[in-house]
């Protein structure tokens, strides 16, 4: 049984390993510093700084505990449905079609509970990256006063730089010491947004 979350964290992993190799070699002369114009890249500052890296380790814990609460679910429904399969001709069809139905019964149980968790984990996720999100925001809006910024563009809309305009190293050593880590456990969701 493939799931959502064993998905999910391939792409976490894939996204931890992909913020690790995008910093690439620039041209020879990067031109010219042009004054007021800044860049921030944010995927970076999630990926190095230590409040990143501990939502990232944390969201991969809490991965690990899930896949292990519905791998005992993916188990026995394996299980069943293979039984049901090899025991056609000898199980009687009323027996086979109650063990049928619970069978279906199960899965869209352990369906709804793998939804369940997913849900968990995003919302777990948005919480945890908007108390990053609430720490860095001023860091952000003070260096881009003390750089005498007039522009800061998102490292990701801009395909080459002067390295000298990028404050993301500057805000990823003031998160570290604004907010050093994280610690959280799976949060439920709250009610009112259920369903969204």
């Amino acid at each position: 049984m493939k799931t959502t979350l064993t998905l999910a964290l391939a792409a976490l992993a894939t996204l931890a390993a992909g913020a690790a190799s995008a910093q690439t070699a620039g041209p020879a002369n990067p031109g010219p510093v042009i004054p007021g114009v800044c860049v921030y890249h944010n995927e970076r500052v999630i990926s190095q700084s230590t409040a990143g890296q501990a939502l990232n380790s944390g969201m991969q814990r809490l991965f690990e505990e899930v896949r292990g609460e519905l791998q005992p679910y993916a188990a026995s429904i394996e299980t069943e449905a293979q039984a049901l399969a090899q025991g056609q001709a000898s199980i009687p069809a009323a027996e086979m079609q109650q063990r049928r139905q619970q069978l279906q019964q199960r899965l869209q149980e352990a369906q709804q509970l793998e939804q369940q968790r997913d849900a968990e984990l995003r919302y777990t996720r948005a919480v945890q990256l908007q108390a990053i999100a609430q720490a860095v925001d001023p860091i952000i809006v003070t260096v881009y006063q003390e750089r005498g910024c007039g522009l800061l563009l998102d490292r990701e809309s801009v395909y080459v730089m002067n390295p000298a305009i990028d404050v993301s190293d500057v805000v990823i050593q003031r998160l570290n010491g604004a907010l050093p880590t994280l610690s959280f456990s799976r949060l439920a969701v709250p009610a009112e947004l259920q369903g969204q």
